[in-house]
């Protein structure tokens, strides 16, 4: 369910699962957008997945791999699991940037602490009230790192749709939004709900834009030539033919996401990164000290100053 003021008719359906709308307020104080409530259940789309991995799409993380069983069954990460609590939280839709115009992905904010502590303490105050609606109830919170199929659980519970660049669109809101989960044993009421149809239609702007063609055909990307992924987990040195499509944004890439219909806001930055040059001159210990609990800690100073020469090198 979308966090938003609910007509009379709508309340009164949610009054009838009185935990759910408490638990949907209490989401919403704490910034969240939207929540939904689904079984641990096995995923939607886990023999995709499964596909995608045995091609090799998942280029370096290995860690998808070895994980696979457990993303089959989500009820494996915590004893007794009953309900899963899906969840979603907006990041700021303007991208950071440094006074000579080097760029990174959105959801990096690199001004604020990592998002996934961020979340991580949010969900924590969410399962509190679990905790008190279901007394010796247990939680487990899961913020992007954990063995699950985030985007899979979040259209079976129903708060948005998969695109055909992959990501959860919310209607209304766009995709410029981070997942969680909530995994409990406590045996929440679950809506029958349908899940969300695509709604992309026709469009392609996201597989047309894609600079390095990572997105070979609606809903299948092969991360190995992403741009974010090349620019954050994969650790070589960026080759020369992958900088020259980088656009200077040295940190992920939004592309697939700026051109999309559901996403209304016209593109625009904000200068909140230091130049270029004096990132490059930057040592390990200010790194640390400015950014050491900020998402730039994901691919760390070397990664990010390789980056940036492969840029203006190229």
């Amino acid at each position: 369910m979308k966090l938003k003021p609910q007509t009379v008719q709508e309340r009164q359906k949610l009054d009838g699962e009185a935990p759910l709308l408490l638990l949907a307020e209490k989401a919403g104080s704490l910034g969240f957008i939207a929540i939904g409530f689904v079984r641990p259940e096995r995923p939607l789309f886990f023999d995709e997945f499964c596909s995608w991995i045995d091609s090799g799409r998942h280029g370096g993380m290995a860690w998808l791999e070895r994980s696979r069983h457990l993303r089959e069954n989500p009820a494996q990460l915590l004893d007794g699991c009953r309900t899963i609590i899906t969840l979603a939280y907006p990041y700021s839709s303007v991208k950071p940037c440094t006074p000579d115009g080097f760029t990174t992905s959105r959801y990096a904010e690199p001004l604020r602490n990592d998002y996934h502590d961020r979340l991580r303490d949010l969900c924590r105050l969410l399962a509190r009230t679990v905790n008190e609606l279901y007394p010796g109830s247990r939680q487990r919170i899961c913020v992007d790192s954990a063995p699950v199929l985030e985007r899979s659980l979040a259209l079976a519970s129903g708060i948005g749709f998969i695109g055909k660049n992959n990501m959860l669109i919310i209607p209304g809101h766009g995709s410029y939004l981070f997942l969680a989960e909530i995994l409990t044993t406590a045996h929440l009421p679950v809506l029958n709900i349908r899940c969300p149809e695509n709604q992309c239609q026709s469009c392609t702007k996201c597989i047309d834009a894609c600079p390095a063609g990572a997105l070979e055909k609606p809903f299948l990307l092969d991360a190995s030539r992403c741009l974010s992924y090349l620019t954050i987990e994969h650790k070589e040195v960026i080759a020369p033919e992958t900088a020259a499509k980088m656009s200077r944004c040295f940190f992920g890439c939004d592309i697939c996401q700026e051109v999309c219909p559901f996403n209304s806001q016209k593109p625009s930055t904000e200068i909140s990164l230091p130049s270029s040059g004096e990132i490059m001159d930057m040592d390990e210990g200010v790194f640390r000290e400015k950014y050491g609990k900020s998402a730039f800690a994901r691919a760390g100073l070397s990664k990010i100053k390789s980056n940036i020469y492969a840029i203006k090198k190229e």
